[in-house]
């Protein structure tokens, strides 16, 4: 592609991420990988993205993995080791692995970080990394006459420290490994420990890096939004996830449950895959949040400015009438709205005749962007659902280029005549709309 062509979609996207960018500054976002990403050819440029959001403002805390370092060093010394649960059952030997895998790991992401952004500005500014014993751990114990040795469990986090450090713009790394105030070394996941840490850290976002994507449906499509609920059935299901995949859902639904306000889920073979799910509003991921990621609800004065740029383009197209911004504040209590993340995606207004059981649906507008997906039928049922609460038998519209939509939802034609004469009085004979009504018994 050349340069040129590349221009028109670079703009968008930067014009599109700037509310992200300035939304995240100063936000705490935690993000943990395996230690199998390390040997993948885009962890350079995972470490380059990371560098660059420490570079906008967000504080960020790694926690990585070591698991196939670990398994490696205990492959080559002839150690076996047995799981349990899906813990590993840590004696002397195998914990001797862990740190020197575990160090090895920590030194090799500490290096890449101190490269900075290269063939930049930003390259002449250090990227602080910080780690050190940030995470109080104490032994599993015995379990079910199973002596789980030198694997362990997070007693608490450092906050304050870790709080310390990320406002002094350092980035804060953690070892999937905890401390014991006697001098003791556990073995932890970074799963355990990334959870823990943003449930501590009361973190906006909690990040996984997976192997895969969550999928569901014929097509493989992403499941781009999960509730609690939804997390929660898919744990139950057959589907067939990874077993790593169905472990970081099971962190991902916990971490919700404890209040992580949104917990991702990208597969890590995604080059970029982190700034796409941060910086579009869609993503490429799958984000966990405890309420809906979209929502349905009636409209506030703090949407007009959405629903003015939302049914621009359908005014000047000619299918809407013009509302100006006055006559919008005047009658935004008869419109309802389709939000999603922040952005007015469809919106319909409803004005009632309860006199003559008459109602109005007007200005039904879906954003391009999000059109062919639903939306209009859902904000349709709405309406459709509101006017029967109030008694009324029949629904009308005045259209002049979506008849066909109308119709196929049952309106037939009608006449001048049959409207309310407030409304007959208010037809505007130039633009010729044409009738529509609809039986709602």
């Amino acid at each position: 592609m050349r340069e040129k062509d590349q221009q028109p979609s670079f703009v968008e996207w930067f014009r599109h991420s700037t509310p992200y960018i300035r939304a995240f500054r100063g936000r705490t976002f935690v993000i943990t990988f395996g230690g199998e990403m390390l040997t993948d050819a885009q962890f350079p440029n995972l470490v380059h993205d990371l560098v660059l959001l420490n570079s906008l403002g967000i504080r960020l805390v790694l926690v990585h993995g070591a698991r196939p370092q670990i398994t490696k060093l205990l492959k080559q010394r002839d150690i076996k080791t047995e799981y349990v649960d899906g813990i590993r059952i840590t004696n002397d030997a195998a914990l001797e692995c862990l740190k020197q895998a575990a160090g090895s790991v920590r030194v090799e992401i500490e290096a890449l970080l101190s490269m900075g952004i290269s063939d930049m500005p930003l390259d002449k500014l250090p990227t602080r990394v910080v780690s050190g014993n940030f995470v109080t751990a104490k032994p599993l114990g015995v379990r079910d006459g199973i002596d789980f040795c030198h694997s362990g469990e997070i007693r608490r986090i450092d906050t304050d420290s870790i709080r310390w450090h990320l406002e002094d713009e350092n980035i804060v790394l953690l070892s999937p490994m905890g401390y014991s105030p006697t001098g003791e070394v556990f073995n932890l996941t970074a799963e355990t420990v990334a959870t823990e840490a943003a449930r501590q850290l009361e973190a906006d976002k909690l990040i996984f890096m997976a192997d895969e994507s969550l999928t569901a449906g014929k097509k493989s499509a992403v499941m781009h939004e999960l509730t609690q609920d939804d997390a929660e059935e898919l744990l139950r299901s057959k589907k067939k996830f990874k077993a790593s995949t169905r472990l970081l859902l099971s962190h991902a639904l916990k971490a919700s449950v404890s209040g992580v306000k949104r917990v991702h889920i990208i597969d890590r073979d995604i080059d970029g895959g982190l700034l796409l799910e941060l910086f579009t509003r869609d993503g490429v991921g799958s984000m966990l949040t405890a309420n809906a990621y979209e929502t349905i609800r009636e409209a506030s004065i703090d949407d007009i400015g959405g629903i003015l740029d939302l049914i621009r383009p359908l005014e000047e197209q000619g299918q809407l009438v013009r509302r100006s911004r006055e006559v919008l504040e005047t009658e935004i209590q008869h419109f309802t709205v389709i939000e999603r993340d922040g952005l007015i995606v469809a919106c319909a207004a409803f004005y009632p005749y309860v006199n003559e059981q008459l109602a109005e649906l007007a200005c039904l507008a879906v954003h391009e962007n999000y059109q062919g997906e639903g939306r209009g039928n859902t904000i349709f049922d709405y309406i459709i659902k509101q006017t029967r609460q109030l008694g009324i038998e029949k629904m009308f519209v005045l259209t002049t280029q979506t008849a066909h939509w109308f119709r196929e939802r049952c309106f037939k034609p009608a006449k001048l005549e049959q409207l309310p004469i407030k409304k007959r009085s208010l037809y505007n004979y130039q633009r010729q709309s044409k009738v529509y009504l609809k039986d709602l018994n």
